[in-house]
């Protein structure tokens, strides 16, 4: 079984640090994974995303022109990337950056908004990128809490481990958001 990942979002908001831990949680979990990098040159409030792929098997491909799950953090990353959702694939969307509405009747939309919810409950946006892996973790069903929680270890380097308590609690908030909100 292999999906496939995108996460997308401008420079800043811990695109790359969120598909890094997500593919290094895949590997914890035993899995053969990639993850593939892209960003423009302006880097910081430039456009930015990774693509990660999951297999039991060997990686068909690491470049992607479509996904099961991705996650926009933005408007523009909305728009870029709502067409290369999969059929019956989802799309995790930050509505606190991004219209709410429904262009496909193929696909699964989650919005919740997760700049909104870092800022209010965790007191930095920041974290947004990690409350939306809890969210991936929700409806994915692929890995867990656990296994994202070990990865936030193995990917925060050691002068930053004070932040890993409130990346954890970044994930519970957003694996723990009430989807039926929207």
């Amino acid at each position: 079984m292999e999906k496939d990942f995108i996460i997308a979002g401008f420079g800043g908001q811990g695109v790359l640090l969120a598909g890094e831990v997500l593919a290094n949680g895949f590997m914890i979990d035993d899995k053969n994974v990639t993850w593939y990098p892209s960003y423009g040159a302006e880097m910081r409030g430039g456009t930015v995303n990774c693509t990660v792929v999951m297999s039991d098997e060997d990686v068909s491909a690491v470049q992607k022109s479509s996904a099961d799950f991705i996650i926009v953090l933005n408007q523009a990353s909305f728009d870029k990337y709502i067409s290369w959702v999969k059929k019956g694939g989802s799309i995790i969307v930050n509505s606190s950056l991004a219209v709410i509405k429904k262009t496909r009747e193929d696909i699964n939309y989650i919005f919740v908004p997760i700049t909104k919810l870092a800022q209010e409950k965790l007191g930095n946006i920041k974290m947004s990128n990690i409350l939306a892996l809890g969210t991936l973790s929700r409806v994915s069903k692929l890995i867990s809490l656990e296994t994202l929680e070990k990865a936030l270890h193995n990917v925060i380097p050691a002068r930053k481990a004070n932040l890993i308590p409130k990346n954890i609690e970044a994930l519970k908030l957003g694996y723990e958001y009430d989807l039926l909100k929207v």
